[in-house]
């Protein structure tokens, strides 16, 4: 398909197709990635794209990589995508792409929670322990943690499952010294992020982040961060009367479930209706509203030119 929703370059190579982004080489060192406007869930892409998502995840992300520059470094070049793609192509690629470093990828997913939730919850529920952490007993989806808990996973490849690791899993995969900045610089993002979003009347419940290195062996975020895709978003006010209403991807998750869809690479991609796209793009649009432009609407999402 090449279509605003889901573009295709020919003035790059492609590198890497993955769920939601597709990558480009841009030279040697840098990387174009463009969000598309695919869907995925349980690791399934869905059939039908949700239009202008690529655009908003990808503003969502430029906000936070700026708003976290501060705090850990990342992988954005300053220069503006458009430069690197031929003229025709422009209008394609617009507000959802980034040109970003070129990095060595660490192998793993970063995961911080402040409250146990999806594949924490169950393990919680069997274990009374999330990766191979011990925690409190009696606790439910609604109960903060006292202290934010970094929780690694391994990075699936397209159509598998991400796993949860240990710590010292973690150690077998990178090294110990690497681990540790790895937990200590994605809590240190996580508390950032959730101060702010707490201000905007969000509970960021959990994220994940990714990582790698730069050529000097400094460790830099990448790829996206604190988006609806990425993350738990929960209304603040709900919380606090002890509902979860999510502006995120778990209510679809949920609705999936109940169809008994598991995913895996087995899987097939999945046919929507159109009243859960739109219930996907009206909670994405909202997470974006209330985190990145305080309290305007959500008209005024970057939806245009889908």
């Amino acid at each position: 398909m090449n279509t605003p929703t889901t573009p295709t370059l020919r003035s790059l190579p492609l590198v890497a197709r993955g769920k939601v982004r597709d990558i480009y080489a841009v030279g040697d060192d840098r990387l174009l990635m463009v969000a598309s406007d695919r869907l995925s869930a349980f690791d399934v892409v869905m059939k039908a794209p949700v239009p202008g998502k690529g655009r908003l995840l990808t503003q969502m992300a430029l906000f936070w990589f700026n708003k976290l520059a501060a705090v850990c470094p990342n992988h954005l070049t300053g220069a503006a995508p458009e430069s690197v793609v031929a003229a025709d192509e422009r209008p394609l690629i617009e507000g959802r792409a980034m040109l970003v470093r070129r990095l060595t990828p660490l192998p793993c997913e970063a995961v911080v929670r402040g409250y146990v939730a999806g594949s924490g919850w169950k393990e919680y529920s069997r274990s009374g322990m999330v990766c191979g952490q011990a925690l409190p007993a009696g606790l439910t989806m609604t109960t903060p943690l006292a202290q934010p808990i970094f929780t690694p996973a391994t990075k699936a490849a397209v159509g598998d499952h991400d796993e949860n690791i240990s710590f010292m899993q973690l150690v077998s995969l990178v090294g110990a010294a690497r681990a540790a900045e790895l937990r200590q610089a994605s809590i240190r993002l996580y508390l950032a992020a959730r101060e702010y979003a707490a201000m905007r009347g969000i509970v960021i419940a959990d994220t994940k982040f990714e990582f790698g290195l730069d050529e000097s062996g400094r460790l830099t975020l990448m790829d996206e961060v604190l988006t609806p895709d990425s993350s738990r978003f929960w209304l603040a006010d709900d919380l606090r009367a002890g509902r979860i209403v999510a502006l995120d991807k778990q209510p679809l998750r949920d609705w999936l479930a109940t169809l008994g869809v598991a995913g895996g690479a087995e899987q097939a991609a999945l046919d929507l209706p159109p009243e859960v796209i739109e219930g996907v793009r009206e909670r994405y649009a909202r997470a974006y509203a209330l985190l990145c432009q305080g309290d305007e609407d959500a008209s005024t999402v970057p939806w245009a030119r889908t």
